[in-house]
């Protein structure tokens, strides 16, 4: 019996999601291979997305009535282009609901906002590990930025950082 795949739906989450939201960051996490470094709480997407200065946005598909999968953005900003622009910090897609043309619809969704808000460019980063999603990036068009290295800062170092 062939299963037709039900019609993909992309929706901003809203408060009432951070549950779903928390889920599937632990599902990435897993996935990546990084479940130790999850601290987010409920309490925390919900102050740092919904509250009164959100710090990101979140959409999240649905293939008919199921989450299928999310992605987590924001504006950054190019000195070099004098404009913000998207920053894809977290693209997931469950695995079952892989292979179906989802990641490539929520993709689309976010370029299509980037346009809509002519911002100037879109960018996100991919483990080095991750060869199917970099492949998947490449036959979209993305191109990997050599030369740079990512850096961060965290717990104690930022703490010593910050003179505190």
């Amino acid at each position: 019996m062939d299963v037709t795949r039900p019609a993909t739906r992309i929706v901003s989450a809203t408060e009432r999601d951070v549950p779903l939201v928390l889920q599937m960051i632990k599902d990435l996490a897993e996935y990546e291979q990084m479940s130790d470094e999850v601290t987010a709480t409920e309490d925390g997407l919900r102050a740092t997305l919904f509250g009164a200065r959100p710090a990101a946005e979140v959409v999240i598909a649905f293939a008919g009535e199921t989450p299928a999968g999310f992605a987590l953005f924001f504006q950054n900003f190019s000195t070099f282009v004098g404009r913000p622009g998207l920053y894809l910090e977290d693209l997931f897609i469950r695995p079952e609901w892989r292979g179906h043309g989802i990641g490539r619809e929520l993709l689309a969704h976010l370029a299509k906002i980037t346009v809509d808000r002519d911002y100037g460019r879109f960018e996100w980063t991919v483990l080095d590990w991750n060869e199917p999603a970099i492949g998947f990036y490449k036959k979209l068009g993305a191109v990997p930025l050599d030369g740079w290295t990512i850096f961060r800062v965290s717990g104690d170092a930022l703490t010593r950082l910050a003179g505190v």
